[in-house]
Protein backbone atom coordinates (compact mmCIF):
# COMPACT_ATOMS: atom_id res chain seq x y z
CA UNK A 1 0.00 0.00 0.00
CA UNK A 2 1.42 3.31 -1.20
CA UNK A 3 0.67 5.30 1.92
CA UNK A 4 3.03 3.17 4.03
CA UNK A 5 0.28 1.34 6.00
CA UNK A 6 0.34 -2.44 5.92
CA UNK A 7 -2.71 -4.68 5.81
CA UNK A 8 -2.04 -5.43 9.48
CA UNK A 9 -2.21 -1.68 10.21
CA UNK A 10 -5.58 -1.39 8.49
CA UNK A 11 -6.94 -4.36 10.42
CA UNK A 12 -5.79 -2.82 13.69
CA UNK A 13 -7.54 0.43 12.78
CA UNK A 14 -10.81 -1.27 11.81
CA UNK A 15 -10.78 -3.41 14.96
CA UNK A 16 -10.29 -0.35 17.13
CA UNK A 17 -13.44 1.30 15.76
CA UNK A 18 -16.41 1.11 18.16
CA UNK A 19 -18.93 0.62 15.31
CA UNK A 20 -19.35 -2.76 13.68
CA UNK A 21 -18.11 -2.91 10.06
CA UNK A 22 -18.75 -5.61 7.43
CA UNK A 23 -17.60 -5.40 3.79
CA UNK A 24 -18.26 -7.70 0.82
CA UNK A 25 -16.73 -7.91 -2.68
CA UNK A 26 -18.46 -8.17 -6.06
CA UNK A 27 -19.14 -11.86 -5.44
CA UNK A 28 -20.92 -11.05 -2.18
CA UNK A 29 -18.24 -12.66 -0.07
CA UNK A 30 -17.16 -11.12 3.24
CA UNK A 31 -13.81 -9.36 2.99
CA UNK A 32 -13.86 -7.43 6.31
CA UNK A 33 -15.46 -8.28 9.67
CA UNK A 34 -14.05 -6.20 12.54
CA UNK A 35 -13.99 -6.87 16.29
CA UNK A 36 -17.06 -4.70 16.96
CA UNK A 37 -19.00 -6.74 14.38
CA UNK A 38 -17.97 -9.91 16.24
CA UNK A 39 -19.19 -8.41 19.54
CA UNK A 40 -22.54 -7.22 18.21
CA UNK A 41 -23.43 -10.25 16.02
CA UNK A 42 -21.90 -13.02 18.15
CA UNK A 43 -20.20 -14.46 15.03
CA UNK A 44 -16.49 -15.27 14.72
CA UNK A 45 -14.38 -13.53 12.11
CA UNK A 46 -12.78 -16.81 11.04
CA UNK A 47 -16.21 -18.36 10.40
CA UNK A 48 -17.39 -15.45 8.28
CA UNK A 49 -14.45 -14.19 6.18
CA UNK A 50 -14.58 -15.54 2.61
CA UNK A 51 -18.16 -16.71 3.03
CA UNK A 52 -21.14 -15.27 1.20
CA UNK A 53 -22.74 -12.69 3.51
CA UNK A 54 -26.27 -13.83 2.63
CA UNK A 55 -25.41 -17.33 3.92
CA UNK A 56 -23.03 -16.56 6.82
CA UNK A 57 -24.77 -13.53 8.36
CA UNK A 58 -28.44 -13.82 9.38
CA UNK A 59 -30.73 -11.13 7.90
CA UNK A 60 -27.91 -9.52 5.95
CA UNK A 61 -28.96 -7.18 3.14
CA UNK A 62 -25.53 -6.34 1.82
CA UNK A 63 -26.18 -8.54 -1.23
CA UNK A 64 -29.29 -6.44 -2.00
CA UNK A 65 -27.27 -3.19 -1.83
CA UNK A 66 -24.65 -4.83 -4.05
CA UNK A 67 -27.28 -5.78 -6.62
CA UNK A 68 -29.24 -2.50 -6.65
CA UNK A 69 -26.47 -0.01 -5.95
CA UNK A 70 -28.92 1.81 -3.64
CA UNK A 71 -27.81 2.72 -0.09
CA UNK A 72 -29.96 1.82 2.95
CA UNK A 73 -29.47 4.39 5.68
CA UNK A 74 -30.44 4.42 9.42
CA UNK A 75 -32.11 1.05 9.28
CA UNK A 76 -33.03 -0.74 12.51
CA UNK A 77 -32.42 -4.47 12.67
CA UNK A 78 -32.72 -7.09 15.37
CA UNK A 79 -29.74 -9.35 16.10
CA UNK A 80 -30.74 -11.69 18.90
CA UNK A 81 -31.60 -9.48 21.88
CA UNK A 82 -29.74 -6.49 20.43
CA UNK A 83 -31.30 -3.84 18.23
CA UNK A 84 -28.84 -2.20 15.86
CA UNK A 85 -28.96 0.83 13.62
CA UNK A 86 -27.11 0.23 10.37
CA UNK A 87 -26.06 2.11 7.24
CA UNK A 88 -25.43 -0.01 4.13
CA UNK A 89 -23.81 1.64 1.13
CA UNK A 90 -22.30 0.39 -2.16
CA UNK A 91 -18.53 0.79 -2.79
CA UNK A 92 -17.82 2.36 -6.21
CA UNK A 93 -14.63 3.17 -8.09
CA UNK A 94 -13.89 6.47 -9.82
CA UNK A 95 -15.93 5.42 -12.85
CA UNK A 96 -18.94 4.59 -10.75
CA UNK A 97 -18.55 0.82 -11.09
CA UNK A 98 -19.72 -1.10 -8.01
CA UNK A 99 -16.80 -2.92 -6.35
CA UNK A 100 -18.63 -4.17 -3.28
CA UNK A 101 -20.73 -2.99 -0.32
CA UNK A 102 -20.11 -2.10 3.31
CA UNK A 103 -22.33 -1.98 6.41
CA UNK A 104 -21.54 0.20 9.44
CA UNK A 105 -23.74 -0.40 12.48
CA UNK A 106 -23.93 0.15 16.25
CA UNK A 107 -25.98 -0.94 19.25
CA UNK A 108 -29.19 1.15 19.35
CA UNK A 109 -29.00 1.30 23.16
CA UNK A 110 -25.78 3.34 22.81
CA UNK A 111 -27.64 5.84 20.64
CA UNK A 112 -30.57 5.92 23.06
CA UNK A 113 -28.22 6.55 26.02
CA UNK A 114 -26.52 9.33 24.11
CA UNK A 115 -29.87 10.91 23.25
CA UNK A 116 -31.01 10.66 26.89
CA UNK A 117 -27.74 12.21 28.03
CA UNK A 118 -28.23 15.09 25.59
CA UNK A 119 -31.83 15.53 26.83
CA UNK A 120 -30.66 15.53 30.45
CA UNK A 121 -28.00 18.08 29.64
CA UNK A 122 -30.58 20.31 27.98
CA UNK A 123 -32.93 19.98 30.98
CA UNK A 124 -30.06 20.77 33.34
CA UNK A 125 -29.14 23.77 31.22
CA UNK A 126 -32.74 25.01 31.34
CA UNK A 127 -32.83 24.51 35.12
CA UNK A 128 -29.56 26.37 35.65
CA UNK A 129 -30.72 29.20 33.39
CA UNK A 130 -33.97 29.47 35.37
CA UNK A 131 -32.05 29.61 38.67
CA UNK A 132 -29.55 32.10 37.24
CA UNK A 133 -32.35 34.39 36.04
CA UNK A 134 -34.56 34.00 39.14
CA UNK A 135 -31.99 34.78 41.84
CA UNK A 136 -32.21 38.20 43.48
CA UNK A 137 -28.42 38.45 43.61
CA UNK A 138 -26.88 40.29 40.66
CA UNK A 139 -24.47 37.99 38.77
CA UNK A 140 -22.01 38.71 35.97
CA UNK A 141 -19.74 36.23 34.18
CA UNK A 142 -16.74 36.99 31.95
CA UNK A 143 -14.57 34.72 29.83
CA UNK A 144 -10.82 34.18 30.23
CA UNK A 145 -10.16 37.39 28.24
CA UNK A 146 -12.34 39.46 30.58
CA UNK A 147 -15.20 39.92 28.11
CA UNK A 148 -18.77 39.70 29.44
CA UNK A 149 -20.60 36.51 28.49
CA UNK A 150 -23.50 36.31 30.97
CA UNK A 151 -25.53 38.64 33.18
CA UNK A 152 -28.86 37.99 34.89
CA UNK A 153 -31.95 40.25 35.19
CA UNK A 154 -31.00 41.20 38.76
CA UNK A 155 -27.72 42.58 37.39
CA UNK A 156 -29.45 44.80 34.82
CA UNK A 157 -31.89 46.06 37.48
CA UNK A 158 -29.08 46.91 39.89
CA UNK A 159 -26.65 48.52 37.45
CA UNK A 160 -29.10 50.07 35.01
CA UNK A 161 -27.01 48.58 32.16
CA UNK A 162 -28.59 46.47 29.42
CA UNK A 163 -27.17 43.16 28.20
CA UNK A 164 -26.10 44.85 24.96
CA UNK A 165 -24.00 47.32 26.98
CA UNK A 166 -22.20 44.54 28.86
CA UNK A 167 -21.96 41.35 26.79
CA UNK A 168 -18.79 41.01 24.69
CA UNK A 169 -17.52 44.18 26.38
CA UNK A 170 -14.54 44.47 28.77
CA UNK A 171 -15.23 43.70 32.44
CA UNK A 172 -14.51 47.35 33.31
CA UNK A 173 -17.56 48.62 31.39
CA UNK A 174 -19.86 48.63 34.45
CA UNK A 175 -17.43 50.19 36.96
CA UNK A 176 -18.01 53.79 38.04
CA UNK A 177 -15.43 53.82 40.84
CA UNK A 178 -12.90 51.13 41.75
CA UNK A 179 -10.82 48.40 40.13
CA UNK A 180 -12.30 45.49 38.17
CA UNK A 181 -12.29 42.43 40.41
CA UNK A 182 -12.93 40.23 37.37
CA UNK A 183 -9.58 41.28 35.89
CA UNK A 184 -7.81 40.82 39.24
CA UNK A 185 -9.19 37.30 39.61
CA UNK A 186 -8.23 36.43 36.03
CA UNK A 187 -4.67 37.61 36.76
CA UNK A 188 -4.27 35.85 40.11
CA UNK A 189 -6.68 32.88 39.74
CA UNK A 190 -7.67 33.61 43.37
CA UNK A 191 -11.15 34.62 44.59
CA UNK A 192 -11.89 37.96 46.25
CA UNK A 193 -14.67 38.71 48.76
CA UNK A 194 -16.34 41.76 50.26
CA UNK A 195 -14.84 44.39 47.94
CA UNK A 196 -16.75 47.68 47.84
CA UNK A 197 -17.12 49.72 44.67
CA UNK A 198 -19.59 51.79 42.67
CA UNK A 199 -21.11 50.50 39.46
CA UNK A 200 -23.54 51.53 36.74
CA UNK A 201 -24.85 54.84 35.47
CA UNK A 202 -26.08 55.86 38.92
CA UNK A 203 -22.88 54.90 40.75
CA UNK A 204 -24.68 52.35 42.90
CA UNK A 205 -22.64 51.42 45.97
CA UNK A 206 -22.16 47.64 46.03
CA UNK A 207 -20.12 44.84 47.56
CA UNK A 208 -18.78 42.14 45.22
CA UNK A 209 -17.54 38.57 45.58
CA UNK A 210 -15.69 37.19 42.55
CA UNK A 211 -14.31 33.68 41.97
CA UNK A 212 -12.38 32.10 39.07
CA UNK A 213 -14.00 29.48 36.83
CA UNK A 214 -11.52 26.62 36.46
CA UNK A 215 -12.29 23.53 34.35
CA UNK A 216 -9.75 20.69 34.17
CA UNK A 217 -7.17 23.05 35.69
CA UNK A 218 -7.74 25.55 32.87
CA UNK A 219 -8.99 29.09 33.58
CA UNK A 220 -12.23 29.65 31.66
CA UNK A 221 -13.30 32.98 33.17
CA UNK A 222 -14.72 34.37 36.42
CA UNK A 223 -18.11 34.86 38.06
CA UNK A 224 -19.08 37.79 40.25
CA UNK A 225 -21.97 38.13 42.72
CA UNK A 226 -22.95 41.73 43.48
CA UNK A 227 -24.86 42.89 46.59
CA UNK A 228 -26.61 46.23 46.84
CA UNK A 229 -25.17 47.87 49.97
CA UNK A 230 -28.14 50.21 50.30
CA UNK A 231 -30.43 47.19 50.58
CA UNK A 232 -28.15 45.51 53.12
CA UNK A 233 -27.98 48.76 55.08
CA UNK A 234 -31.76 49.02 55.05
CA UNK A 235 -32.18 45.45 56.31
CA UNK A 236 -29.57 46.05 59.00
CA UNK A 237 -31.44 49.14 60.19
CA UNK A 238 -34.70 47.16 60.26
CA UNK A 239 -32.98 44.43 62.26
CA UNK A 240 -31.59 46.91 64.76
CA UNK A 241 -35.00 48.56 65.08
CA UNK A 242 -36.57 45.15 65.64
CA UNK A 243 -34.03 44.40 68.34
CA UNK A 244 -34.97 47.60 70.12
CA UNK A 245 -38.60 46.54 70.04
CA UNK A 246 -37.78 43.19 71.63
CA UNK A 247 -37.66 43.62 75.36
CA UNK A 248 -35.54 40.98 77.06
CA UNK A 249 -35.84 41.43 80.79
CA UNK A 250 -36.19 39.86 84.16
CA UNK A 251 -39.79 39.56 85.33
CA UNK A 252 -40.34 42.47 87.73
CA UNK A 253 -43.99 42.05 88.73
CA UNK A 254 -45.57 39.56 91.11
CA UNK A 255 -49.14 38.67 92.02
CA UNK A 256 -48.95 41.43 94.67
CA UNK A 257 -48.88 43.94 91.80
CA UNK A 258 -52.25 42.75 90.46
CA UNK A 259 -54.61 45.33 91.98
CA UNK A 260 -58.31 44.63 92.51
CA UNK A 261 -60.81 42.45 94.31
CA UNK A 262 -63.62 42.04 91.78
CA UNK A 263 -64.86 38.48 91.33
CA UNK A 264 -63.59 38.16 87.71
CA UNK A 265 -60.12 39.45 88.54
CA UNK A 266 -59.86 37.25 91.62
CA UNK A 267 -60.89 34.22 89.55
CA UNK A 268 -58.25 35.01 86.87
CA UNK A 269 -55.57 35.54 89.53
CA UNK A 270 -56.35 32.25 91.30
CA UNK A 271 -56.24 30.39 87.99
CA UNK A 272 -52.87 32.01 87.16
CA UNK A 273 -51.50 31.02 90.59
CA UNK A 274 -52.46 27.40 89.98
CA UNK A 275 -50.89 27.49 86.51
CA UNK A 276 -47.64 28.97 87.89
CA UNK A 277 -46.88 25.78 89.82
CA UNK A 278 -47.02 23.68 86.62
CA UNK A 279 -44.91 23.71 83.44
CA UNK A 280 -48.05 23.98 81.29
CA UNK A 281 -48.32 26.47 78.45
CA UNK A 282 -50.53 29.44 79.36
CA UNK A 283 -52.63 31.49 76.95
CA UNK A 284 -53.60 34.91 78.31
CA UNK A 285 -56.72 36.29 76.62
CA UNK A 286 -58.13 39.76 76.96
CA UNK A 287 -58.42 43.18 75.41
CA UNK A 288 -55.46 45.49 74.95
CA UNK A 289 -54.50 47.27 78.16
CA UNK A 290 -56.04 44.79 80.60
CA UNK A 291 -52.68 43.70 82.09
CA UNK A 292 -51.85 40.45 80.30
CA UNK A 293 -48.12 41.14 80.52
CA UNK A 294 -48.47 41.79 84.26
CA UNK A 295 -49.97 38.30 84.60
CA UNK A 296 -47.12 36.81 82.55
CA UNK A 297 -44.52 38.38 84.87
CA UNK A 298 -46.39 37.18 87.94
CA UNK A 299 -46.75 33.60 86.66
CA UNK A 300 -43.02 33.42 85.92
CA UNK A 301 -42.04 34.83 89.32
CA UNK A 302 -44.33 32.39 91.13
CA UNK A 303 -42.96 29.38 89.20
CA UNK A 304 -39.91 27.23 89.85
CA UNK A 305 -38.27 29.04 86.90
CA UNK A 306 -38.23 32.41 88.67
CA UNK A 307 -34.43 32.40 88.97
CA UNK A 308 -34.04 31.91 85.22
CA UNK A 309 -34.58 34.34 82.36
CA UNK A 310 -37.88 35.89 81.35
CA UNK A 311 -37.83 36.89 77.67
CA UNK A 312 -40.60 38.99 76.18
CA UNK A 313 -41.27 39.18 72.43
CA UNK A 314 -43.87 41.42 70.79
CA UNK A 315 -44.69 39.27 67.76
CA UNK A 316 -46.61 42.06 66.00
CA UNK A 317 -43.78 44.57 66.27
CA UNK A 318 -41.27 42.58 64.21
CA UNK A 319 -41.40 41.94 60.46
CA UNK A 320 -42.19 38.33 59.53
CA UNK A 321 -38.86 38.06 57.69
CA UNK A 322 -36.97 38.87 60.91
CA UNK A 323 -39.13 37.20 63.56
CA UNK A 324 -38.10 33.63 62.72
CA UNK A 325 -34.37 34.37 62.98
CA UNK A 326 -34.93 36.29 66.23
CA UNK A 327 -36.92 33.46 67.81
CA UNK A 328 -34.82 30.52 66.62
CA UNK A 329 -31.45 32.09 65.74
CA UNK A 330 -29.43 31.38 62.61
CA UNK A 331 -26.17 29.81 61.48
CA UNK A 332 -23.34 31.61 59.73
CA UNK A 333 -24.12 32.21 56.06
CA UNK A 334 -27.86 31.54 56.49
CA UNK A 335 -28.66 34.75 54.60
CA UNK A 336 -27.05 37.92 53.36
CA UNK A 337 -25.94 40.01 56.32
CA UNK A 338 -25.94 37.07 58.75
CA UNK A 339 -23.43 37.64 61.55
CA UNK A 340 -20.20 35.68 61.50
CA UNK A 341 -20.57 32.62 63.70
CA UNK A 342 -24.40 32.80 63.60
CA UNK A 343 -26.70 33.99 66.36
CA UNK A 344 -28.48 32.43 69.31
CA UNK A 345 -32.26 32.81 69.17
CA UNK A 346 -34.57 33.98 71.95
CA UNK A 347 -35.82 30.44 72.64
CA UNK A 348 -32.24 29.38 73.37
CA UNK A 349 -31.68 32.48 75.50
CA UNK A 350 -34.79 31.62 77.51
CA UNK A 351 -33.67 28.00 78.01
CA UNK A 352 -34.57 26.94 81.54
CA UNK A 353 -36.81 29.99 81.91
CA UNK A 354 -39.93 31.52 80.34
CA UNK A 355 -40.61 33.13 76.99
CA UNK A 356 -43.60 35.47 76.74
CA UNK A 357 -45.00 35.67 73.19
CA UNK A 358 -47.19 38.76 73.14
CA UNK A 359 -49.73 39.25 70.32
CA UNK A 360 -49.31 35.62 69.25
CA UNK A 361 -52.29 35.92 66.92
CA UNK A 362 -50.31 38.14 64.53
CA UNK A 363 -47.65 35.64 63.39
CA UNK A 364 -47.92 34.13 59.91
CA UNK A 365 -48.89 30.54 59.12
CA UNK A 366 -45.35 29.46 58.19
CA UNK A 367 -43.97 30.58 61.53
CA UNK A 368 -46.98 29.07 63.32
CA UNK A 369 -45.95 25.65 61.94
CA UNK A 370 -42.42 26.07 63.30
CA UNK A 371 -43.69 27.24 66.67
CA UNK A 372 -45.96 24.20 66.82
CA UNK A 373 -42.90 21.97 66.32
CA UNK A 374 -41.15 23.70 69.22
CA UNK A 375 -44.13 23.10 71.52
CA UNK A 376 -44.46 19.46 70.44
CA UNK A 377 -40.83 18.37 70.15
CA UNK A 378 -39.22 20.75 72.68
CA UNK A 379 -36.51 21.57 70.15
CA UNK A 380 -35.67 24.33 67.69
CA UNK A 381 -33.73 24.54 64.43
CA UNK A 382 -31.73 27.64 63.65
CA UNK A 383 -32.39 29.29 60.28
CA UNK A 384 -30.06 27.70 57.72
CA UNK A 385 -29.45 24.56 59.79
CA UNK A 386 -30.99 21.08 59.93
CA UNK A 387 -29.60 20.28 63.39
CA UNK A 388 -32.16 20.15 66.19
CA UNK A 389 -31.35 21.91 69.48
CA UNK A 390 -33.25 20.79 72.58
CA UNK A 391 -34.75 23.61 74.66
CA UNK A 392 -36.52 23.62 78.01
CA UNK A 393 -38.70 26.70 77.85
CA UNK A 394 -42.02 27.53 79.46
CA UNK A 395 -44.24 29.36 76.96
CA UNK A 396 -46.72 32.03 77.99
CA UNK A 397 -48.63 33.52 75.06
CA UNK A 398 -51.01 36.45 74.98
CA UNK A 399 -53.47 37.85 72.46
CA UNK A 400 -56.35 40.26 72.18
CA UNK A 401 -57.41 38.66 68.89
CA UNK A 402 -60.35 36.30 68.43
CA UNK A 403 -58.35 33.14 67.72
CA UNK A 404 -61.47 31.07 67.16
CA UNK A 405 -62.52 33.39 64.35
CA UNK A 406 -58.98 33.35 62.96
CA UNK A 407 -59.15 29.55 62.84
CA UNK A 408 -62.39 29.79 60.84
CA UNK A 409 -60.77 32.36 58.53
CA UNK A 410 -57.78 30.06 57.99
CA UNK A 411 -55.27 32.57 59.40
CA UNK A 412 -54.48 30.61 62.58
CA UNK A 413 -53.65 26.91 62.88
CA UNK A 414 -56.12 24.89 64.92
CA UNK A 415 -53.42 22.46 66.12
CA UNK A 416 -51.30 25.36 67.40
CA UNK A 417 -54.37 26.81 69.14
CA UNK A 418 -54.82 23.61 71.16
CA UNK A 419 -51.10 23.49 72.02
CA UNK A 420 -51.24 27.07 73.32
CA UNK A 421 -54.65 26.86 74.96
CA UNK A 422 -53.61 24.34 77.64
CA UNK A 423 -54.35 26.81 80.46
CA UNK A 424 -56.49 29.67 79.11
CA UNK A 425 -56.76 32.68 81.42
CA UNK A 426 -59.16 35.51 80.58
CA UNK A 427 -58.06 38.85 82.01
CA UNK A 428 -61.28 40.87 82.44
CA UNK A 429 -61.69 44.35 80.88
CA UNK A 430 -61.96 47.30 83.23
CA UNK A 431 -65.63 47.95 82.34
CA UNK A 432 -66.45 44.56 83.93
CA UNK A 433 -64.53 45.27 87.14
CA UNK A 434 -65.45 48.90 87.84
CA UNK A 435 -65.51 48.24 91.59
CA UNK A 436 -61.71 48.01 91.28
CA UNK A 437 -61.40 51.59 89.98
CA UNK A 438 -60.92 53.23 93.43
CA UNK A 439 -58.08 50.91 94.47
CA UNK A 440 -56.50 51.23 91.02
CA UNK A 441 -56.71 55.02 91.23
CA UNK A 442 -55.08 54.99 94.67
CA UNK A 443 -52.28 52.73 93.42
CA UNK A 444 -51.65 54.80 90.29
CA UNK A 445 -51.62 58.13 92.14
CA UNK A 446 -48.95 56.84 94.50
CA UNK A 447 -46.96 55.74 91.45
CA UNK A 448 -47.27 59.16 89.76
CA UNK A 449 -46.35 60.95 92.98
CA UNK A 450 -43.01 59.13 92.91
CA UNK A 451 -42.46 59.69 89.19
CA UNK A 452 -43.60 63.35 89.00
CA UNK A 453 -42.44 64.51 92.42
CA UNK A 454 -46.00 65.43 93.44
CA UNK A 455 -47.91 65.04 96.68
CA UNK A 456 -51.45 64.23 95.58
CA UNK A 457 -53.39 62.75 98.50
CA UNK A 458 -57.09 62.87 97.66
CA UNK A 459 -59.54 62.29 94.84
CA UNK A 460 -62.87 64.10 94.86
CA UNK A 461 -65.92 61.78 94.92
CA UNK A 462 -67.20 63.29 91.64
CA UNK A 463 -64.03 62.09 89.94
CA UNK A 464 -64.75 58.51 91.03
CA UNK A 465 -68.31 58.87 89.75
CA UNK A 466 -67.14 60.12 86.34
CA UNK A 467 -64.56 57.37 86.05
CA UNK A 468 -67.18 54.75 86.95
CA UNK A 469 -69.54 55.89 84.18
CA UNK A 470 -66.91 55.66 81.43
CA UNK A 471 -66.63 52.60 79.17
CA UNK A 472 -62.78 52.29 79.29
CA UNK A 473 -62.05 50.85 75.82
CA UNK A 474 -58.34 51.18 76.63
CA UNK A 475 -58.81 49.44 80.00
CA UNK A 476 -56.28 49.91 82.84
CA UNK A 477 -53.73 51.36 80.43
CA UNK A 478 -56.18 54.11 79.52
CA UNK A 479 -56.99 54.74 83.20
CA UNK A 480 -53.28 55.14 83.86
CA UNK A 481 -53.03 57.63 81.01
CA UNK A 482 -56.05 59.64 82.17
CA UNK A 483 -54.77 59.92 85.73
CA UNK A 484 -51.26 60.82 84.58
CA UNK A 485 -52.64 63.65 82.46
CA UNK A 486 -54.90 64.78 85.31
CA UNK A 487 -51.93 65.13 87.64
CA UNK A 488 -50.00 67.03 84.97
CA UNK A 489 -53.01 69.36 84.65
CA UNK A 490 -52.90 70.09 88.40
CA UNK A 491 -50.95 72.98 89.82
CA UNK A 492 -47.77 72.05 91.59
CA UNK A 493 -49.21 72.53 95.10
CA UNK A 494 -52.64 70.95 94.46
CA UNK A 495 -53.23 67.82 96.51
CA UNK A 496 -56.73 66.80 95.33
CA UNK A 497 -57.77 65.50 91.92
CA UNK A 498 -60.83 67.47 90.77
CA UNK A 499 -63.18 66.80 87.81
CA UNK A 500 -61.72 69.78 85.94
CA UNK A 501 -58.28 68.13 86.02
CA UNK A 502 -59.54 65.16 84.00
CA UNK A 503 -58.97 65.32 80.23
CA UNK A 504 -62.05 64.74 78.04
CA UNK A 505 -63.13 61.11 78.19
CA UNK A 506 -64.15 59.16 75.11
CA UNK A 507 -67.25 56.99 74.62
CA UNK A 508 -69.49 56.46 77.63
CA UNK A 509 -70.80 53.05 78.50
CA UNK A 510 -74.16 52.03 79.80
CA UNK A 511 -73.87 52.61 83.54
CA UNK A 512 -73.43 49.72 85.90
CA UNK A 513 -76.53 48.89 87.96
CA UNK A 514 -76.99 51.51 90.69
CA UNK A 515 -74.73 54.12 89.01
CA UNK A 516 -76.54 57.04 87.30
CA UNK A 517 -75.47 57.68 83.73
CA UNK A 518 -73.96 61.18 83.95
CA UNK A 519 -70.68 62.86 83.20
CA UNK A 520 -68.95 64.08 80.05
CA UNK A 521 -70.74 63.82 76.73
CA UNK A 522 -69.32 61.62 74.01
CA UNK A 523 -66.40 63.40 72.34
CA UNK A 524 -65.40 62.95 68.73
CA UNK A 525 -61.82 62.08 67.85
CA UNK A 526 -60.03 65.38 67.48
CA UNK A 527 -56.56 66.84 67.75
CA UNK A 528 -56.05 67.85 71.41
CA UNK A 529 -55.22 71.47 72.09
CA UNK A 530 -53.30 73.22 74.82
CA UNK A 531 -56.60 74.60 76.11
CA UNK A 532 -58.26 71.25 76.74
CA UNK A 533 -55.26 68.93 76.75
CA UNK A 534 -52.26 68.10 78.86
CA UNK A 535 -51.37 71.72 79.66
CA UNK A 536 -54.79 73.00 80.68
CA UNK A 537 -54.61 74.77 84.02
CA UNK A 538 -50.81 74.60 84.12
CA UNK A 539 -48.44 77.55 83.77
CA UNK A 540 -46.78 77.74 80.35
CA UNK A 541 -43.72 79.71 81.45
CA UNK A 542 -40.62 77.57 81.01
CA UNK A 543 -42.42 75.05 78.74
CA UNK A 544 -40.80 74.69 75.32
CA UNK A 545 -42.66 74.33 72.03
CA UNK A 546 -41.13 70.87 71.55
CA UNK A 547 -42.56 69.73 74.90
CA UNK A 548 -46.00 71.03 73.95
CA UNK A 549 -45.89 69.29 70.57
CA UNK A 550 -44.75 66.04 72.19
CA UNK A 551 -47.66 66.15 74.64
CA UNK A 552 -50.15 66.93 71.86
CA UNK A 553 -48.78 64.03 69.79
CA UNK A 554 -48.93 61.66 72.76
CA UNK A 555 -52.53 62.66 73.58
CA UNK A 556 -53.65 62.24 69.99
CA UNK A 557 -52.02 58.81 69.60
CA UNK A 558 -53.66 57.61 72.81
CA UNK A 559 -57.06 58.79 71.62
CA UNK A 560 -56.68 57.02 68.30
CA UNK A 561 -55.60 53.84 70.10
CA UNK A 562 -58.70 54.04 72.30
CA UNK A 563 -60.94 54.50 69.28
CA UNK A 564 -59.27 51.48 67.65
CA UNK A 565 -59.68 49.31 70.77
CA UNK A 566 -55.92 49.10 71.21
CA UNK A 567 -55.38 47.66 67.69
CA UNK A 568 -52.02 49.19 66.72
CA UNK A 569 -52.21 48.19 63.04
CA UNK A 570 -55.57 49.94 62.63
CA UNK A 571 -54.35 52.91 64.68
CA UNK A 572 -51.32 53.34 62.40
CA UNK A 573 -53.61 53.23 59.38
CA UNK A 574 -55.90 55.90 60.84
CA UNK A 575 -52.88 58.04 61.73
CA UNK A 576 -51.60 57.56 58.17
CA UNK A 577 -48.17 56.43 59.37
CA UNK A 578 -46.26 53.14 59.09
CA UNK A 579 -46.82 50.59 61.85
CA UNK A 580 -43.08 50.71 62.53
CA UNK A 581 -43.31 54.50 63.04
CA UNK A 582 -46.21 54.05 65.47
CA UNK A 583 -44.18 51.63 67.60
CA UNK A 584 -41.32 54.12 67.65
CA UNK A 585 -43.66 56.86 68.90
CA UNK A 586 -45.18 54.53 71.50
CA UNK A 587 -41.70 53.81 72.80
CA UNK A 588 -40.75 57.49 72.68
CA UNK A 589 -43.79 58.60 74.70
CA UNK A 590 -43.80 55.61 77.05
CA UNK A 591 -47.22 54.43 75.85
CA UNK A 592 -47.75 50.77 76.69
Amino acid sequence: MGNGLTRHDYEAIFNAIHDGMIAINTQGRVTMFNAAAERLTGLKTGDVLGQKAVEAIPNSRLHVVLATGMPELNQQQQIGEITIVTNRVPIMDEQGVIKGAVAVFRDFSDIRSLAEEITNLRQMQSLLEAIFNATNDAISVVDEKGLGILVNPAYTRLTGLTEAEVLNKPATVDIAEGESMHMQVLRTRKPVRGVRMKIGHHKKEVMVNVAPIIVNNALKGSVGVIHDLSEIRKLTEELEHAKRLIRKLEAKYTFDDIIGFSDELVAATEQALRAASTPATVLLRGESGTGKELFAHAIHNASNRSKSRFVRVNCAAIADSLLESELFGYVEGAFTGAAKGGKVGLFEEANGGTIFLDEIGEINLSLQAKLLRVLQEKEIRRVGSTAAIAVDVRVIAATNANLEQKIKDGSFREDLYYRLNVVPIFVPPLRRRKKDIPVLVDHLIRKFNREFGRNVEKVQAEVYRLLSTYDWPGNVRELENILGRAIINMKINDDTVMPEHLPPLGKQAVAEPGIPLQGPEKSELAVPTVANGALAGSPVTGVTLEEVLDRVEKDFIQRVLRECGGNKTLAAKNLNIATRSLYYKLEKHGIK
